[in-house]
């Protein structure tokens, strides 16, 4: 009898001990929800960097901004900080009327919308001695963008065309490049973009210069006045998990060190600038957005 008493004292404690590890494996975690242009940016410099500044686990989640606003929305995922490529994603995600998931967001850095090529693609040549929107209408040419439903990149392709076509008096330059909104011939995940081109799937695609700066990308800068960019937002989510490692994550984002590994990447780094509830902001991440707007 003391026996079975002991051994179910020791087994107790052991499950005790088991569950103490979860919980504080979950409180390292740090679930960092970012649009799919970043991928390259967060899991190999600012979630190492991260992980040795605070000792915490960086976890990322990758995909195009309004397919996570979605996913948020309907309780599919959940996460301590959304990171977005447009600051209208957010607005989708504030208010009662939209489940009350995010009470303020900063927008923190920007990065203009290029075409880029494959070098290796039988159309590289004409990108460096024709117009970039002459070479998008050859026969044959494999082109990449997403959807723009689920990701700001795919509707501000669509936008940049439609200036195009306006700018250089083509009504139907739209139809001729990219087909329909929602070309199956063309539409994919953003998170598999840039894969699809460097393996030669692709010819071209439309990619942000944070994409084509870090992985060479030969790319094309449209005119001036055709310039269209993603603003990158990032708000710590009403129902965060881990909300004092979300705090952590953004603190370091923001910072100098940050900010450096932002401008590393080809990110045109901004002062922060807050939307919606300031009273809703931890007081270390105010301090931290407060030292980056001096």
């Amino acid at each position: 009898m003391i026996r079975e008493l002991i051994a179910s004292v020791v087994m107790m404690s052991s499950v005790l001990a088991a569950s103490s590890s979860a919980f504080a494996a979950d409180d390292n975690d740090v679930n960092v929800l970012y649009a799919g242009s970043l991928v390259n940016l967060m899991e190999k410099s600012v979630g190492p960097a991260f992980e040795k500044e605070t000792g915490l686990h960086f976890k990322g989640y990758a995909a195009g901004s309004n397919k996570i606003a979605n996913e948020i929305k309907g309780k599919l995922r959940r996460g301590d900080v959304f990171i977005s490529a447009s600051p209208k994603v957010n607005a989708n995600l504030m208010g009662e009327a939209n489940g009350n998931h995010v009470s303020w967001y900063a927008n923190f850095a920007e990065s203009p919308l290029l075409i880029g090529y494959n070098p290796k693609s039988r159309f590289a040549a004409d990108f460096k001695t024709k117009k970039w929107e002459q070479v998008l209408q050859e026969q044959g040419i494999r082109l990449g963008r997403t959807d723009p439903k689920l990701d700001p990149k795919g509707a501000f392709t669509v936008e940049l065309m439609t200036k195009a076509a306006q700018a250089y008096n083509q009504p139907d330059l739209v139809e001729k490049t990219l087909g329909a909104p929602e070309n199956p011939e063309q539409v994919l995940p953003e998170e598999t973009l840039v894969g699809r081109l460097q393996s030669g799937q692709l010819d071209a695609g439309f990619f942000y210069s944070t994409e084509t700066s870090d992985l060479k990308i030969p790319s094309i800068h449209p005119a001036p006045e055709l310039k269209i960019k993603a603003n990158y937002t990032l708000t710590i989510l009403n129902d965060a998990p881990n909300n004092a490692g979300a705090a952590r994550f953004v603190n370091f984002l923001l910072s100098a060190q940050g900010r450096k590994l932002l401008a590393e990447h080809g990110v045109d780094v901004t002062k922060p600038a807050v939307n919606g509830n300031v009273q809703a902001i931890p007081p270390s991440v105010q301090a931290v957005i407060d030292a980056a707007q001096q």
